[in-house]
């Protein structure tokens, strides 16, 4: 009864890693399930963005990033782990089967708390073939391949795609209502709720909601948040696309895996890195941007910029009791 219990502990120290990985607007939309020498990440559709993410594809990319945090953090603390993807009709969730084992050492592993999507400009330094071939292999994985972008002409390309997404997704009332449902204002509202995106993460201002939300019906426009969004792309070491070969969600699930890796070796070397998705959330954009990728009919499906800048303060995460129930 005591090691049931001692290992109980252990797998909620994992789902409690797990809960630090990235999702789409710090949605958070995973629940976890525990049983014996098992750990079910399934969705939390109650938290899904259906105008940003209309297909799920970020929701099941969130799964992923989850089970890559659950991965390496079990094997430091001496655990093997099988990971699986299951499905029943449309729904689909990862199964990570532990068995005791010996502890491994990992940098990424340790990098779990510190990792972070900073919103924010970067210095312009680029990185050394050295970091791009640990960043590049961290982000490769079955199935997802990362083509690494650092050319500056190539990059100023990026940033224009991310302008035309920008354009797109800010002319639509209903795209701009969904983001602004999940902005958190101040901290007291992002310490309330314990998810969404607090304005100081991304340098903003704190202010009362109903002062932001009058706000942002002036400042929230595709002009402003180019001049932000273009020359911050410029200005970065590099950017990555995530290309999957098939468009399902397990692929979508392995892509999350291969960000977070990705990220989390980012953050050992001391790079920063943020989401620009704007191109693959525009379905016409994300086909441009597969032809000029010249991937044919594999799906892009993160578009993310690195560089060195500086560490921004953290989003906050949902207690393990908030996601936690028993596995049936």
């Amino acid at each position: 009864m005591s090691m049931r219990r001692d290992t109980h502990v252990v797998f909620e120290s994992l789902v409690a890693d797990a809960t630090m990985a990235a999702s789409s607007h710090n949605t958070q939309p995973w629940r976890f399930e525990i049983g014996e020498n098992l750990i079910r990440i399934v969705p939390d559709f109650t938290r899904r963005c259906p105008m940003v993410d209309p297909d799920d594809h970020h929701l099941y990319v969130s799964l992923g990033c989850a089970a890559e945090n659950m991965v390496l953090a079990a094997a430091s603390k001496g655990w093997v782990t099988v990971v699986e993807v299951r499905s029943s009709g449309d729904a689909h969730w990862v199964e990570v089967m532990l068995h005791p084992g010996t502890p491994v050492a990992s940098p990424l592993a340790d990098a779990i708390p510190r990792r972070q999507c900073t919103r924010a400009p970067y210095d312009g330094r680029q990185a050394s073939v050295d970091e791009l071939l640990l960043i590049e292999r961290a982000a490769s994985g079955k199935g997802v391949i990362p083509i690494l972008i650092t050319d500056k002409n190539r990059l100023a390309t990026v940033a224009e795609f991310v302008a035309q997404g920008n354009t797109v997704q800010l002319r639509d009332p209903r795209w701009r209502k969904e983001l602004i449902a999940w902005i958190r204002f101040n901290e007291r509202e992002a310490r309330r709720t314990l998810d969404g995106l607090w304005s100081r993460t991304s340098g903003n201002p704190e202010m009362p909601r109903a002062l932001g939300k009058l706000l942002l019906r002036v400042v929230l426009t595709p002009r402003a948040q180019n001049r932000k969004d273009v020359p911050w792309t410029k200005n970065s070491s590099g950017v990555v696309v995530f290309v999957s070969d098939v468009d399902d969600a397990p692929h979508w699930i392995e892509a999350g895996r291969c960000y977070e890796r990705f990220a989390l070796q980012a953050t050992v070397l001391g790079l920063r890195n943020a989401f620009i998705n704007q191109p693959v959330e525009v379905s016409a954009l994300r086909n441009q941007l597969a032809t000029w990728l010249g991937v044919g009919s594999r799906r892009p499906d993160l578009v993310v910029r690195f560089g060195y800048g500086p560490e921004m303060p953290k989003s906050f995460r949902r207690p393990v009791t908030d996601v936690l129930s028993a596995a049936g």
